[in-house]
């Protein structure tokens, strides 16, 4: 980097020497003017209304015109204005940051401490830290006296131009002078979205999309010349925008937040169970009617084991078998035959009964199971009434 300016910060009776450089620059791709018809570059000429000659630049003056009246003013009378000689940073005034209008912002500069010892400049820096607070400076570049706040930025000192407030235009609107009514559902729609795309500011993230794409068509026209195909070489229409589509601010909202939680949500879904995706997702049941109609099936089995456990189950063995584990129950039948001879013979109906409900039912889900489990408890021919409608 080159230094644009040489001077000294004025803290109170101290003096810290810098050297100011400029902190941004244009990142765009430099194109110029030339005529279509043969490719001749157009240029800019500095031409004298009065004798129509081409005029250097070491011959051009500036002028002010009022009420009819030039006034000539030469480079030297210029460079007469005290404000333009001055080399000096004037610290006015320390103020809360947050105090600063963002849209003052002009023109951000590095500050290089220009002296053998930088302990004046690190003391500056130290007391911005220490008090959490912006000096207010003025000072005068480019034949221009301007304010600035100096700030902290990794441990370099940085001088930004704020605009003169006369500079920043009052925002008057009288489309927003009506009175507009947002309802309560509208306020939290728009606040999940936010919190849906809420996240922390990476500068690094984003990239200057024009650029890339211009640099991509220049080497595009260096390698095919003027059998530039712009379709073949973006993939979409040349000139083709987006298309604005009117809709309800409502709808607009649900849409938005819809398309945000769609990634997360697919991702939770792989996770589900054939049954629980059925359940919760209308738009995987239009697309698989084969796993709809073996949902219905189990559905229905499920329906008339229950409608049968009302009729004749006893509340001790309608409550166990919802409570216990498919395991458990398993040990409780084998313990039961033990004490009777009844309870044996039952014990092997519910077997049967819950071989046939299987069969009958075709899928392996523990819904279908429990189905088997409570119609064994109930007379075998109550078991095959519970099997008819399925």
């Amino acid at each position: 980097m080159r230094a644009i300016w040489k001077g000294a910060i004025a803290f109170g009776l101290v003096n810290v020497p810098v050297k100011v450089y400029s902190a941004t620059e244009d990142h765009d791709i430099s194109l110029h003017q030339v005529h279509n018809a043969d490719g001749g570059r157009i240029r800019y000429q500095r031409r004298c209304e009065v004798c129509s000659e081409v005029v250097d630049y070491s011959d051009i003056e500036k002028a002010f015109e009022e009420d009819g009246r030039t006034v000539v003013l030469s480079k030297d009378e210029l460079k007469s204005i005290p404000a333009e000689n001055s080399h000096e940073i004037e610290v006015v005034q320390f103020v809360p940051s947050e105090q600063l209008e963002p849209m003052m912002f002009e023109k951000s500069y590095y500050l290089e401490p220009d002296s053998k010892s930088p302990k004046a400049y690190v003391l500056l820096r130290r007391a911005l830290e220490d008090t959490d607070r912006v000096a207010i400076v003025q000072f005068a570049l480019r034949e221009k006296t301007r304010l600035g706040a100096l700030r902290i930025k990794d441990d370099v000192l940085v001088l930004q131009s704020l605009l003169w407030p006369d500079e920043v235009r009052e925002a008057s609107f009288p489309s927003l002078e009506a009175d507009i009514r947002i309802s309560a559902q509208e306020r939290d729609m728009s606040a999940a979205l936010v919190e849906s795309m809420a996240a922390d500011f990476e500068p690094d993230s984003f990239t200057d999309e024009y650029q890339v794409q211009l640099r991509q068509l220049i080497d595009a026209k260096l390698e095919q010349g003027e059998s530039l195909d712009t379709e073949e070489t973006f993939g979409v229409e040349a000139g083709e925008g987006g298309k604005g589509e009117v809709i309800d601010l409502m709808e607009a909202l649900k849409r938005s937040l819809d398309r945000k939680r769609g990634g997360g949500e697919a991702a939770s879904a792989g996770g589900e169970s054939d049954a629980e995706a059925d359940a919760g997702d209308e738009d995987t049941e239009t697309a698989n009617p084969a796993r709809r109609t073996s949902g219905t099936k189990a559905a229905a089995s499920r329906t008339a084991a229950a409608k049968t456990g009302t009729d004749d189950a006893k509340p001790a063995t309608r409550s166990s078998a919802k409570s216990t584990p498919a395991s458990a129950k398993s040990t409780a039948s084998k313990s039961t035959p033990a004490k009777s001879t009844a309870a044996k013979s039952t014990a092997a109906k519910s077997a049967a009964a819950k071989t046939s409900a299987s069969k009958s039912s075709g899928t392996g889900t523990a819904d279908t199971k429990a189905s088997g489990t409570k119609a064994a408890a109930k007379p075998a021919a109550k078991t095959t009434r519970a099997r008819k409608p399925a």
